[in-house]
């Protein structure tokens, strides 16, 4: 059976969601030996990325086909940018409260504004298997609350002794966990497919086309000490963004050896095609404060000035009313990134990103190039 027949087994033609991970594990069990099975999974998350046998690889195959297939791959799309059950839940008590503390994430509501802070203190606030749900449930419950306008995304203080106390936006995925062999193929499939694209496109209702019908509020970054690797490629999800006078971006993912989420469809659109491949190919350093930088942040304050320009510029884009925020987010998606042309990116991504995280290569680069605690 070819995975496009399964898909349309598994969803009752197109009529049921499943999210990638679902999807997975029902073809799985479909279909024995076509992708690999739960204790097969089990006993390769126990093993560092050096030992692992890369059954995984199938899963990338597997849905970079489905991905591939316009119909199945746009109504994988559409499951990956629906709320979660576990969101819908938490939201009574979040309109009440204000507040939610979930795994990797804080949101709370100020005013008009629910901001989201990235928390992973140890690690620089870095993403990695911890952080996952509770950064999608942070997003899914700042784009449900009725009483929230705009949407604002912030890293936390860190504990680093280097920057003890000091926030940071993010230092993209954890190299450690990563070696370690903690993070799992499908985490990179559903961070991009999910949290990532929930942001640039708002969430999305089962009877309707995500393009057509979808709850969308404008996101506001806010990027304190540096942004790098997957913490960069969100900055190119946002509406506007926000950062320090000494604030740096950095997308090293071909040094790590993976691709760099969907930065390689986005970046070129704001720095240009040599800028970006410099960026993601050569290891090039953007300031937020440079020329080049500026093509991405919309606005550089000096550090300390942060919180007051963050509260400035909340009230700058709610003062006059959020009602056309969404439809001009959709007429810039018209030409800029339609669902279709983010589906066609991600099929691919979906095949090379599994060949990159299970290459020699990846290990090699990850002993010579990086300190792994």
């Amino acid at each position: 059976m070819n995975a496009l027949a399964i898909y349309d087994e598994l969803t009752a033609r197109r009529t049921r969601f499943l999210r990638v991970d679902e999807l997975c594990a029902c073809a799985a069990e479909a279909e024995p030996g076509l992708l690999p099975a739960r204790q097969e999974l089990e006993a390769e998350a126990q093993l560092p990325l050096r030992d692992k046998k890369g059954l995984e690889k199938a899963q990338g195959e597997f849905l970079s086909r489905v991905l591939a297939d316009r119909a199945r791959g746009a109504h994988l799309c559409h499951a990956m940018l629906l709320p979660r059950q576990a969101s819908i839940a938490l939201l009574p008590e979040f309109e009440n409260t204000g507040q939610a503390d979930l795994n990797g994430a804080r949101i709370e509501r100020h005013g008009k504004a629910s901001i989201v802070t990235m928390r992973n203190p140890r690690y620089l606030n870095a993403e990695d298997e911890s952080t996952l749900d509770g950064m999608e449930m942070a997003v899914d419950l700042a784009l449900l609350d009725p009483r929230t306008e705009v949407c604002v995304l912030r890293g936390g203080p860190v504990e680093h002794p280097k920057y003890a106390g000091r926030r940071l936006f993010g230092a993209g995925i954890n190299l450690t966990h990563l070696y370690q062999g903690k993070i799992p193929f499908l985490w990179y499939l559903i961070r991009d497919l999910g949290y990532v694209n929930k942001i640039y496109r708002g969430l999305a209702a089962a009877d309707s086309w995500p393009e057509e019908k979808s709850i969308e509020k404008l996101w506001i970054a806010a990027v304190d000490g540096f942004a790098i690797g997957g913490h960069c490629q969100v900055l190119l999800a946002m509406d506007y963004t926000l950062a320090a006078q000494d604030a740096y971006l950095t997308l090293p993912a071909r040094k790590e050896g993976i691709i760099p989420g969907a930065a390689n469809l986005r970046l070129p659109r704001f720095v240009g095609d040599r800028i970006a491949r410099q960026a993601v190919m050569a290891e090039r350093r953007i300031d937020c404060a440079s020329p080049e930088g500026r093509l991405i942040c919309d606005e550089i304050v000096p550090a300390a000035e942060m919180d007051a320009a963050l509260e400035r510029t909340v009230e700058k884009l709610t003062g006059s009313g959020v009602v056309s925020a969404a439809g001009n987010r959709r007429a810039f998606r018209v030409g800029e990134e339609p669902l279709d042309l983010f589906r066609r990116y991600m099929a691919v991504y979906a095949r090379e990103q599994a060949y990159c995280h299970f290459s020699p290569a990846l290990i090699a680069n990850l002993e010579k190039n990086w300190k792994i605690k």
